[in-house]
Parts: structure tokens; C-alpha cells; sequence
């Protein structure tokens, strides 16, 4: 298939010997607990494929951070859904490099995540029911140097992998309230532990478990303050963390409908008018999220531009569950019973309408934004 093929040629131009490495190996096990795809991933140097270059990193532009993740979804969505979190958390260190500078410390972190392969897991808060995307599931009070962290993150993605840990975080003020905040920690500090809560056996490849801080010190050089604007306005951090996250966790879900697609054009199933409606689709969402991309690359990071991110991965997750299901049924029942590859694919795709924000949390800020009022998220 076309496009599949240019954006696997991509991920070979980034990461030589990976693709290769991944189609080699059973998508059942590829997708298991205990997966290999991380490992390989760390050793093709894939913890660096966003990072900029003055930090020893591949230098990956958006567009192409797209395409290797459509790439690498199509051999295993485990690892799609584990390295956008990575992708996502390092793009966000991007965005408190200045921060991160005044405390002596950039190098050391952005740096070392290229250079040496780490792997760093985003525990930012997720919606639950109640609970609003930007609350934090952990809390943090004043300490000598720093504070002492509790909470916890589930499911959280390269749980058993990760050597960081970045997550939001709630501190205490003084006079009663609380800041967000953003703290980075290594994965070995005491107190952090990880335990089981991943039973799905779809995606379970992406070491989604959870993540446990209990009375964690964490120095005041590793927590980065957000300042949000009034009445739920985010700040650029928390913008451009969103779009980088809508953008990545969506292009997962294109590469993991794409190996299906794939899979129609392999085995020449239905008539060209089935197969193009269904490529169609297929497609429109591949432009959706290329056009992110190209809005990241062009500096365009206000609350439009996430209105439009959100508006994209919406209409892209509409394409993909329109092209799985065409998929599903042009490759007919004997491909279903034969093997679980059909089945598995079409049930992970769906999982693309479990991330933040859900449409429903959306409708309302989307529909005041295009009514001309300032998008606000909760």
C-alpha cells in the first residue's frame, strides 16, 4: 500500500533495522506482556527520533514523527501506543527547556534520554469519571528542598520500562490552594512502584500499569510550574503537550488500521470501487494528522490551533473506525476465523476513542470556541 510503504521508508531513514526487526515477529507476541518491540525500539534508537539534534537526538520533524508512528503501529500497536507516550513526554521537556536550563539540568536530562536510550513514561492525568483531564491524580507537599509526592497514575504506558517519569502533579501552597505542576523523576527513586492493572489482553504489549508514588522526594530542580490562564486556559506547556499528544496517540491508531488495510490489498479483496471507499477514509485521516503536524512545524500553538487538533483527531477517528470496518468485511469471515490478527487489529483500534479529551468532555469548549469564545478545557 502506498502511503504504508512511504511511511515505513521514513522510519527506516530514522530508525534503520527496526521496521525489519518488528516484521519478523508474530503480532501475537509482538503484543503480549513481556513483548519484545520496547527492547528493539530502545536499541534501534528510538527514544531519540524527536529530540533535536543539539541534543545528540534524530531531529524527527512532526510530519515525519507522523509517519514513523504510523509505521511502527502497523507491525505492533503496543509499541505505537508506549512510544507516543515517550514522544509525547519528551516533546513536552522541549517546552520547559528554558526551565529546565535555569536549573543547570538540561543537558543532563535531553541529552541523556538521546544518548543513552531512555525511555521516559508520561504520567499526566487522564479523564476518569469526575475527574477533569488537567486535575492531577498526584499531590505534593512542601519539603526541604523540594516536596514529598504521593498518588498514582493507571494506566500508565512503559510502567516496567520507563527510566523517567514525568507526571502532573498538584502542589500545596501556602495559603491553602494549589499550583500545577510538572515534575521529572527517575524511575528508580524510592517510593515509586509499579503494579499490576492492565487485563485486557489488547495493547497489553505497552506495559500499561500502574504507577504508585508514595511520600516520593522530588527536588525543586525536577518540578516545572505551569501558569494557566484564567477560568481553565491552559499555558503554552499544556498546549502544546496536548497537540503533540492528540497528534501521536492518533497517528498509533492510523498505523494499526493500516495493517489491516493492508491485509484487504495483500489478499485483492472487493472491487476497486469497496477498495478505494475504504483507502478513502483511510487516507482522509492520514491528512487530518499530517496537517497537525504541519501546524506544529509552523509554530502554531495557541488555543486554535488545539481547538484544531482536537477537531482533526476527532474526524480521523471517525475515518479509522470507518475504514476498520470496511476492512473487517471486505477480508470476509475465513480471515476472521482463521486468524486472530483480524480480530485483535479491529478491537485495538477502537481503543483510540478511550484517550483524553472524549468527545463528549470536547463538544462543549469545541462548540463555544467556533462560536468565538476562548477554548477552555476542564
Amino acid at each position: 500500500m502506498r502511503t504504508l510503504d512511504d511511511a515505513r521508508s521514513a522510519c527506516e531513514t530514522y530508525l534503520p533495522g527496526l521496521a525489519a526487526s518488528l516484521a519478523g515477529i508474530p503480532l501475537e507476541t509482538l503484543e503480549a506482556p513481556g513483548s519484545p518491540a520496547i527492547g528493539l525500539f530502545r536499541s534501534h534508537g528510538g527514544p531519540a527520533l524527536v529530540i533535536p539534534k543539539a541534543y545528540s537526538g534524530l531531529a524527527a520533524s512532526p510530519l515525519d514523527a507522523v509517519r514513523v508512528m504510523r509505521a511502527l503501529a502497523s507491525y505492533s500497536p503496543s509499541l505505537a501506543v508506549a512510544s507516543a507516550m515517550h514522544h509525547f513526554s519528551v516533546a513536552t521537556l522541549f517546552t520547559l527547556a528554558e526551565s529546565i536550563k535555569n536549573s543547570g539540568m538540561e543537558w543532563a536530562l535531553l541529552e541523556g534520554i538521546a544518548s543513552q536510550g531512555l525511555l521516559v513514561a508520561s504520567g499526566f492525568a487522564e479523564g476518569q469519571p469526575g475527574r477533569g483531564i488537567l486535575a492531577p491524580a498526584m499531590a505534593g507537599e512542601p519539603a526541604e528542598g523540594g516536596y514529598r509526592v504521593n498518588g498514582a497514575k493507571k494506566p500508565c504506558s512503559l510502567s516496567r520500562s520507563m527510566d523517567l517519569l514525568t507526571a502532573s502533579v498538584a502542589l500545596g501552597l501556602p495559603d491553602g490552594g494549589s499550583q500545577l505542576a510538572v515534575l521529572l523523576i527517575p524511575a528508580a527513586t524510592e517510593g515509586v512502584t509499579v503494579h499490576p492493572f492492565w487485563v485486557s489482553p489488547v495493547l497489553a504489549g505497552a506495559e500499561s500499569d500502574e504507577i504508585r508514588l508514595t511520600d516520593v522526594f522530588v527536588h525543586d530542580q525536577l518540578i516545572m510550574r505551569t501558569e494557566p490562564g484564567d477560568a481553565g486556559q491552559l499555558d503554552e506547556l499544556q498546549t502544546v503537550g496536548f497537540i503533540w499528544f492528540e497528534m501521536l496517540i492518533s497517528s498509533a491508531y492510523l498505523g494499526m488500521a493500516s495493517g489491516l488495510v493492508e491485509r484487504v490489498f495483500a489478499r485483492r479483496r472487493g472491487g476497486a470501487g469497496e477498495v478505494a471507499a475504504m483507502a478513502v477514509r483511510l487516507e482522509t485521516a492520514a491528512l487530518l494528522l499530517e496537517g497537525v503536524a504541519r501546524m506544529l512545524m509552523d509554530g502554531e500553538v495557541d488555543d486554535g490551533a488545539l481547538a484544531r487538533a482536537l477537531m482533526a483527531r476527532y474526524g480521523a477517528q471517525d475515518a479509522i473506525t470507518d475504514a476498520v470496518r470496511q476492512a473487517v468485511e471486505l477480508l470476509g469471515g475465513m480471515a476472521f476465523i482463521g486468524s486472530a490478527d483480524v480480530a485483535y487489529l479491529a478491537a485495538a483500534c477502537h481503543c483510540l476513542g478511550f484517550h483524553p479529551p472524549s468527545r463528549s468532555s470536547a463538544a462543549q469548549p469545541l462548540a463555544d470556541f467556533l462560536g468565538g469564545h476562548v477554548l477552555r478545557i476542564s
